[in-house]
């Protein structure tokens, strides 16, 4: 393996990607195998970047990639050590948009051949200013896919098939902040943060190994060697605002490190008052907003603003004053840190779109999820309280009773849920919002269905789990030794947790006594597969380089898998295309 070493850290970049914001990581050695591969083929690439025949054992040209501006020709390559570079035919030593080059080459007639770097303002100067056709876009109220991305580089051509072959958008670079590393702070050594889950074990943040900045380059990279023009975006996901001391602070650094991505979902739901609306007595919850706002003008703004009577899905409707004072209670403090990171994300992306959900689709473990479905007279409130700010949400992730790792079972059914999705998608639809369900994954064809109809097609559907799983089944049976290296870091990983008290390994464990062959649907490694990824050892990646060891066999298996499992949830959420 070829170590680069960045700041307190190192690893190959070219088997383990989507960790840097480049992939020109060593610019010497990239012009030294453009200049080796010869004028001759540089020739006939300049004669038509866009041919799709333009491959040698050394280079690799992307004809999706080529854009013209300024009378030059601009496409990108992937170079034998698995760097990228960006080739400029034309005549000026210089770009106003690229930059220097790294180095050029007389092609003769007059014409030269510039390389330049892929770092991230490079990048995203060329999509901007010459090939924004390929670049990840706001695109509002649009349904779409929410696309997670746990091993990267695997997923993203079978998406973007998918998308292309359905008719479908998506988010496409999809990843929450809890499997993502911040770079900084990799360069700087900093350790994983630790989260520990009761009955459950310890859980590392960035347990993917990616990070923000690597994520949204490797993905839009992708992208633009992807032969088609794919709709997408990119979703720095559950940018979460914790309670206590510092958690608005962490969320404004996520928000820094991700500010390229063009999706941002503010997952407020760890500062939400849950017991708000078990407030019973009127006078109690009118009591509510005074002790929440502690300013008796407001409160009269407030309660003005909110008692005046409004249109939702054809009825008249206005808030008393006890409802009033328990949707505060419950929500004004994630409100507040909703628009605060609003400003920051306006001040770190200056004029440039952006989409922005509110998230409060998960409740504390100490409340169960029916006690927390979003009905549709709060989610009426929430609309009108954002229109009252203004702020400029699209989206919104209600609790619709979705719990990860299960398929729905609240008490009122499928039929229920259809009813009461169809009623709060009305009501998000005309105040301009867009619903947002997270772990879809874990729903059934049915259930998926149940939401296609209730929302007419108009929703943000996220995914993300089972497309490891899927992986790692693919795995089992195409490259099985790499699997089997997976499961047993795994099995050790259990048995630690095991060691420290946690039942829920030791049940896993239990599981293993009657049959304790390896297989990707054992107990232990659906549930633990993650901790493999990006655990770190003494400034490396454990196993990273190793599980990222693809045969083109492998890749074409589960490139097919992903596309088929992509396109049936596609089709029941929107119909064919």
């Amino acid at each position: 393996m070829a170590y680069v070493r960045f700041g307190a850290f190192e690893l190959d970049p070219s088997r383990s990607p989507a960790v840097l914001d480049t992939t020109s990581w060593d610019r010497g050695k990239a012009w030294a195998q453009v200049r080796a591969i010869g004028e001759g083929f540089w020739r006939r690439a300049a004669g038509n970047p866009a041919a799709g025949d333009l491959q040698t054992p050394q280079c690799t040209v992307h004809p999706g990639s080529h854009a013209s501006a300024g009378g030059e020709d601009i496409v990108l390559a992937t170079l034998q050590d698995g760097q990228d570079i960006f080739l400029r035919f034309g005549k000026s030593d210089g770009s106003r948009v690229l930059g220097r080059p790294l180095g050029s080459l007389d092609l003769g007639g007059g014409l030269r051949l510039f390389a330049h770097p892929t770092d991230m303002p490079v990048l995203e100067r060329y999509l901007r200013a010459i090939n924004p056709g390929k670049a990840p876009r706001a695109m509002g109220c649009v349904p779409r896919l929410g696309i997670g991305d746990r091993h990267t580089i695997a997923v993203w051509p079978a998406a973007y098939r998918a998308m292309d072959k359905g008719g479908f958008a998506a988010n496409a670079i999809q990843n929450s902040v809890r499997e993502l590393n911040l770079l900084d702070d990799l360069k700087r050594g900093v350790p994983a943060r630790q989260n520990y889950l009761f009955g459950f074990g310890s859980i590392a943040e960035g347990h993917t190994g990616s990070t923000f900045e690597g994520l949204l380059h490797a993905g839009v990279m992708a992208a633009l060697k992807a032969p088609t023009y794919p709709r997408y975006g990119a979703d720095a996901d559950h940018i979460q605002v914790k309670r206590g001391p510092g958690g608005l602070d962490r969320a404004r650094r996520v928000v820094e490190a991700s500010r390229y991505y063009t999706f941002f979902t503010l997952d407020v739901s760890d500062i939400l008052d849950y017991g708000a609306l078990k407030t019973a007595g009127d006078a109690e919850a009118r009591a509510l907003l005074s002790s929440t706002l502690r300013d008796p003008a407001l409160e009269k703004d407030i309660l003005r603003y909110h008692r005046h009577a409004r249109t939702a899905v054809g009825r008249s409707h206005a808030f008393g004053e006890a409802d009033i004072g328990r949707f505060i209670a419950k929500y004004w403090n994630a409100l507040g840190a909703a628009e605060s990171l609003h400003a920051h994300l306006r001040k770190v992306r200056g004029d440039e779109p952006f989409d922005m959900e509110l998230s409060i689709d998960e409740n504390p473990p100490e409340i169960s999820t029916a006690e927390c479905i979003t009905s549709p007279e709060e989610l009426l409130f929430l609309a009108v309280e954002l229109e009252r700010r203004r702020l400029p949400v699209t989206h919104i992730a209600p609790n619709f009773g979705v719990e990860k790792g299960t398929d729905y079972r609240c008490p009122d059914g499928l039929e229920g849920l259809e009813r009461r999705v169809r009623t709060i998608s009305r009501i998000a639809s005309e105040r301009n919002l867009m619903l947002d369900c997270h772990s879809g994954d874990d729903l059934a064809k049915a259930t998926r269905q149940a939401f296609g109809r209730g929302t007419g097609g108009r929703l943000n559907f996220k995914v993300s789990p089972q497309l490891q799983i899927l992986f790692a089944e693919t795995l089992f049976d195409v490259q099985p030794e790499l699997f089997k290296f997976w499961w047993d870091d795994v099995r050790r990983f259990v048995e630690e947790e095991a060691a420290k008290g946690s039942a829920f390994a030791v049940k896993c464990l239990k599981e293993l006594d009657g049959d304790p062959a390896p297989h990707p649907g054992k107990a232990l490694f659906h549930y633990y597969c993650f901790a493999s990824v990006g655990r770190r050892d003494a400034g490396r990646f454990a196993n990273r380089e190793r599980l990222y060891d693809f045969t083109p066999g492998f890749l074409a298996e589960y490139g097919a898998r992903l596309e088929n499992w992509l396109l049936e949830i596609a089709e029941d959420l929107y119909g064919r295309a």
